[in-house]
């Protein structure tokens, strides 16, 4: 007989890739894993894990087991989760990724009146890259995401929160700082400080400027950041210039740059929320994504007044 508990075991190693780890992570010992994962091999009659191979992998079958016990793992959650979405107090975990260009403007505002309004809701929250994030849902790892969207990625619900001009922070020496305007045309030029790959603010920057990737031959160096805080202390001390979202210019006050809008267009990056399809929780990503926009601006949850940047 097959058990939820010897399911969760082999996602668990196959999440982690390692039994002590794995065993750590389901609140059991190294031999009582191992034991039941045995078992369960035995039961099906086939190898889930090549254990010949350091780090170990699943077999080809046992591909085919972990990704559907991931799915009655899901479905057996949902039992309980239902039970909770139909009670009039929130409470439970909720475990969330967000993009690095997004956590330290957006988290602030919001975390800590979500938390006092709902302090039977445990929350868990883990900066990532976007890849990152989707691949964690996917696998049971988050409970939602908040990235860039849209993503269309099969299997996840994408929910628009807000939306954020793209601006330019611009030293004051460079000849953008005396233009009140800027065309985004003029933009794909070498001393433009870029976030590192990987990032999806740096996809839509490339996007909107249709940006070559030419040396920064203006600069004693070439530099790649996956801080937005480092790009702009860049602009402020070297020169040059960088896109910023909206939240990241809030409480701009050095003397050495300034922003600066678009001219004719007003480039947006849309932000979201996401969770898998399976996921029962929905009063708790309403209170969730309610805390978020009572947050915000009204004015960044107009999409007319801009056009979406894709950055996929």
């Amino acid at each position: 007989m097959i058990t939820l508990v010897q399911l969760e075991y082999i996602v668990a190693l196959d999440t982690h890739r390692h039994f002590v780890t794995a065993a750590e992570q389901c609140h059991v010992t190294q031999p009582t894993l191992s034991m039941q994962v045995k078992k369960l091999e035995d039961f099906l009659g086939i190898l889930i894990f090549d254990k010949s191979k350091q780090p170990f992998v699943p077999t080809p079958i046992g591909k085919k087991i972990i990704a559907q016990a991931r799915v009655v793992l899901s479905e057996s959650k949902r039992i309980t989760e239902m039970i909770s979405n139909e009670q009039t107090i929130l409470e439970g975990s909720l475990s969330v990724g967000v993009i690095p260009s997004l956590a330290p403007y957006l988290l602030p505002l919001f975390i800590g009146s979500f938390s006092a309004k709902y302090p039977q809701i445990k929350l868990k929250i883990k900066e990532l890259l976007t890849e990152e994030i989707v691949e964690e849902i996917k696998m049971g790892l988050l409970d939602i995401g908040i990235l860039v969207t849209p993503l269309n990625e099969q299997g996840i619900v994408e929910k628009p929160l807000f939306y954020e001009e793209i601006l330019l922070y611009v030293n004051n020496k460079h000849p953008f700082a005396d233009q009140r305007i800027v065309n985004t045309t003029e933009i794909g030029t070498p001393d433009l400080w870029l976030l590192s790959k990987g990032h999806c603010f740096r996809s839509q920057v490339i996007n909107l400027c249709s940006y070559t990737m030419d040396k920064q031959e203006n600069f004693h160096f070439e530099y790649e950041s996956g801080s937005l805080e480092t790009l702009k202390r860049l602009v402020e001390i070297e020169g040059g210039f960088t896109l910023l979202p909206q939240l990241a210019t809030q409480n701009l006050n050095s003397k050495n740059a300034k922003t600066r809008n678009f001219k004719l267009t007003t480039p947006l990056r849309e932000v979201g929320l996401i969770y898998p399809k399976t996921f029962s929780k929905i009063k708790i990503i309403d209170a969730f994504s309610e805390s978020i926009l009572l947050a915000l601006p009204k004015p960044l949850q107009n999409k007319k007044r801009g056009v979406v940047v894709e950055w996929k």
